[in-house]
């Protein structure tokens, strides 16, 4: 690290840390760290089966959630009080900035209406095709052409590995496909989803046969 400004003629001189600097591999854990302890104080409970999620039962029967992502964070519930007072204790604590109702987050748009909220993944979708190259190309039903032929196209340009790679990552990702090697490993990974879903109902006390 170098000097701060107006320090360079002290030389001989040191600069001790007091907190994890943004960017350090040890930043995210200590600054979530921290933050954990901020949430469990004002009486938050942290999810078993997603530590990103915080959860607040008041005693009539209001609930308030918060979910994080590195330096995101998405606030919602039924208790409108405890989300004002979450707030300003949040400020006293961290630089934080709100920036209004949730329209954006990890790839997913949300839109607001009278008739409810609702989701889709336009965005993320363009943007991958503009990254591809793709935005003129036109839905079909197979990923090749019928009776295509295999054969050496030395004339053909060198396939770019990482634009490859990019790509098949964001489609698993956007289709949330499992693996197939067999089905038992299909199933396993569905039970999982399934117990994992049940924590999350379990913490927000919401039984699934009401569902």
């Amino acid at each position: 690290m170098e000097v701060p400004p107006a320090f360079e003629s002290n030389k001989g001189m040191v600069c001790r840390l007091k907190k994890a600097l943004y960017g350090l591999k040890q930043s995210p854990r200590a600054w979530f760290g921290r933050f954990t302890k901020v949430m469990i104080k004002l009486g938050y409970r942290q999810s078993q089966g997603d530590h990103t999620l915080f959860i607040r039962h008041s005693k009539t029967g209001k609930v308030t959630e918060l979910l994080v992502y590195v330096d995101d964070i998405i606030v919602t519930g039924d208790d409108s009080e405890e989300i004002q007072n979450m707030k300003k204790c949040l400020l006293k604590e961290f630089d934080i900035k709100e920036l209004g109702k949730l329209k954006y987050f990890l790839g997913i748009e949300v839109a607001h209406s009278k008739q409810g909220i609702f989701i889709s993944q336009q965005k993320y979708v363009l943007d991958l095709l503009k990254e591809t190259g793709k935005l003129g190309c036109k839905p079909v039903a197979t990923p090749i052409e019928y009776n295509h032929r295999l054969c050496n196209a030395p004339e053909d340009s060198v396939v770019d590995k990482g634009l490859y790679q990019r790509l098949v990552g964001k489609l698993i990702y956007l289709s949330h496909t499992r693996p197939a090697e067999s089905e038992f490993r299909s199933m396993a990974m569905g039970v999982c989803e399934l117990l994992w879903l049940k924590i999350i109902l379990d913490d927000l006390k919401i039984n699934g046969k009401d569902l």
